[in-house]
């Protein structure tokens, strides 16, 4: 039996909880956990975003959302407060709970503290790291969701979120998000917002 390296001991603990996620997806003719699929969404993205991620670059990256579906967004006010609120609690909750796993499975504190400090996404526009983990999180929005987004929501607004979107991302990560296969119908909302 081989001895799992901490990084593969902390991300089975990770996509373990993943795992318990209610809310599931088709997924090639499979119901998989919604939370699972955006890590692996997320994985996948750094992998074309970063060659050679750090291990706890990595780590936040997987535990973006972790639990998240434990705090449905209805529990805050539908409110644009109520919004921040709720992601501002969900940041310093999975942080959290990601760092106390990464010390549970060996890593120095000062490496489970920068895991939690990536998932926080402190210092974006300054830390390249925490950058990725912006980048990587607008293109799995832009990938994975945005389509299903748009249909419940009015153009101006869409085109608002897509400005705001896309002025966190990095020139890599607009590289990266201008290759994503969309519909007609969101190439033209994202051209409308670029050109705005």
């Amino acid at each position: 039996m081989t001895t799992q390296s901490k990084i593969e001991q902390a991300i089975s603990l990770i996509d373990e909880a993943h795992a318990q996620d209610p809310n599931k997806i088709p997924i090639q003719g499979e119901e998989v956990p919604y939370e699972l699929h955006y890590a692996q969404r997320m994985t996948r993205y750094l992998e074309a975003r970063c060659g050679q991620p750090s291990d706890e670059l990595r780590l936040a990256i997987r535990a973006q959302h972790f639990r998240r579906w434990e705090v449905p967004r209805q529990t805050y006010p539908m409110t644009r407060p109520g919004y921040f609120a709720w992601r501002t609690f969900l940041k310093k909750r999975q942080a959290e709970m990601a760092e106390q796993i990464c010390l549970d499975v060996g890593y120095p504190e000062a490496a489970a503290t920068r895991v939690a400090s990536l998932i926080r996404k402190e210092n974006f526009k300054q830390d390249e790291e925490s950058q990725i983990v912006e980048d990587v999180a607008c293109l799995v929005f832009l990938d994975d969701q945005f389509e299903e987004f748009e249909k419940v929501h009015d153009e101006e607004k869409i085109v608002a979120i897509l400005k705001k979107t896309w002025g966190k991302m990095s020139e890599k990560g607009h590289e990266l998000a201008l290759k994503i296969n969309m519909s007609d119908r969101a190439q033209s909302l994202v051209a409308k917002a670029l050109s705005a």
